[in-house]
């Protein structure tokens, strides 16, 4: 809506001074009503986009405590998991160790049963022995019974030549000798056969028996090995339909922060648009307020010099805000006191003395591009904050460990990681060169040291670009 004011000719009657006042009453009533009326749908237009915002931040914040509550089930669940696999573990070597019993009981079976082959044979050996041994002393019994003349009283008192007497006297000696000793042999062997069969009879009880147990405790085993191995792949199925929901998760949170984004400089944008038409309205209001004071000054003060102050109505001019190697110099306590992160650019000072060893965008061996700074340190060296700010976070982190993350204002953010230990807490304010952590290797970090990153809006960028040459 337009106004247009039209000039009083010179020969027209001009009105009565009353008249003229409602006239710019009502002109200037018409003027702030058009300011009012004018952004009214502008004004919806923002005020849904604060709703959206605000339902936006408000699903982002139960979709982030989701995420969170979802990595604290899959930390469980690997552990779980780490568990069950150790579970495995022993029982796979529970069942390495039966194996290798059972087997070694199999080797002194087959010795045993070799003995026992052994035994046998020498039984049967004895066995025929004892029956040659029968057989002789039968036959030897079966002649004295046929020569029943050379019992020894009746070849004594036969008669006899004296010298055949004493040579079959002889002879009959040899004769008992011989049985006497078939008859040991033959006792003795019998002896041997008794002992072989309870040695050889005990050997296989006693294997047969280990052998059976060692079957049992590994059929134990196995059982236990199956659940276990159940477990970890139950569990293994878990965390993959876990990490999956994270990452689906975890790119919904993403879209979120992007529209929040957009919302937000949809809003910045449309806020600076509305500022500037209110100081253009304003202006044409004072405009017109003091046309009509310098019209009426000049109708009821007619020949008489118009006083006041001359302004030139220009704005005033706004004063325009300034725009492998080793690490050596860290900041020193107290730092740019009063100063604006954004005005740092080209001051900052590495946190930690060392050798920077990864720079931000080379490649990461066969993986992503680092994102930040990696500077190999001793264990335990002090970690300082680059420049003031609040401690927003301040705790494990998996694939960063330990890790405590500085808010210094205007969305910029500075973030140390794989830290031996964190000595801040979160809402601490810290001064620049205060030391908030010391260096380590948590997280899996192969090497000792700090990683460090430098954030604006969320996005990373190059912390040498900072950095004081």
């Amino acid at each position: 809506m337009q106004f247009q004011l039209k000039t009083v000719p010179q020969n027209a009657q001009v009105p009565s001074s009353s008249f003229k006042l409602k006239t710019a009453a009502t002109a200037l009533a018409l003027i702030l009503a058009s300011a009012w009326l004018f952004p009214i749908d502008q004004a919806n237009a923002q005020s849904n986009r604060a709703k959206e915002k605000k339902q936006a931040e408000a699903t982002r914040v139960e979709l982030q405590q989701k995420l969170k509550a979802l990595k604290k089930d899959i930390s469980k669940t690997e552990s779980a998991k780490e568990k069950a696999s150790d579970a495995l573990e022993e029982s796979e070597q529970a069942i390495s160790e039966a194996n290798r019993s059972i087997r070694d009981l199999q080797v002194e079976q087959q010795q045993a049963n070799e003995r026992l082959d052994q035994l046998v044979a020498e039984q049967v050996r004895l066995t025929t022995q004892v029956e040659h041994q029968k057989k002789q002393l039968s036959n030897f019994l079966r002649r004295q019974y046929m020569h029943g003349d050379s019992d020894r009283i009746k070849l004594l008192l036969s008669g006899d030549n004296p010298n055949r007497i004493n040579r079959d006297l002889h002879y009959m000696s040899y004769v008992s000798q011989t049985q006497a000793k078939l008859i040991t042999a033959l006792r003795v062997s019998l002896d041997e056969i008794e002992k072989n069969k309870l040695a050889a009879q005990e050997t296989k009880n006693e294997l047969d028996e280990i052998a059976e147990e060692e079957r049992s405790h590994k059929k134990s085993l196995e059982k236990e090995k199956k659940r276990h191995a159940a477990l970890v792949g139950e569990l293994a199925s878990k965390l993959h339909a876990q990490k999956k929901e994270a990452a689906s998760l975890e790119k919904d949170e993403q879209r979120l922060s992007n529209l929040v984004i957009r919302l937000n400089k949809l809003m910045e944008e449309q806020a600076r648009a509305e500022q500037l038409r209110r100081a253009q309205l304003e202006k044409q209001r004072q405009e017109k307020l003091a046309q009509d004071k310098a019209l009426r000054d000049k109708n009821q003060q007619a020949g008489q010099v118009k006083s006041g102050t001359k302004t030139d109505g220009k704005p005033n001019r706004e004063s325009e805000e300034p725009k492998g190697s080793m690490v050596e110099h860290v900041p020193q306590s107290g730092m740019f006191d009063g100063q604006q992160f954004s005005q740092l650019r080209g001051q900052l000072r590495l946190p930690v003395k060392g050798e920077l060893v990864a720079k931000f965008g080379t490649r990461r061996g066969d993986g992503p591009s680092w994102k930040g700074l990696f500077i190999k340190a001793a264990e335990g060296a002090e970690i300082k904050a680059v420049a003031a700010g609040k401690v927003v976070f301040a705790e494990w982190l998996r694939g960063f460990g330990n890790m405590i993350i500085l808010d210094h204002g205007g969305q910029y953010l500075s973030l140390y990681s794989n830290t031996q230990a964190v000595l801040k807490h979160v809402g601490d304010v810290v001064k620049a060169g205060d030391t908030i952590a010391n260096t380590g290797n948590s997280g899996g970090s192969e090497e000792t040291g700090l990683y460090f990153e430098l954030r604006y809006k969320g996005q990373v960028f190059d912390p040498m670009s900072w950095v004081r040459k």
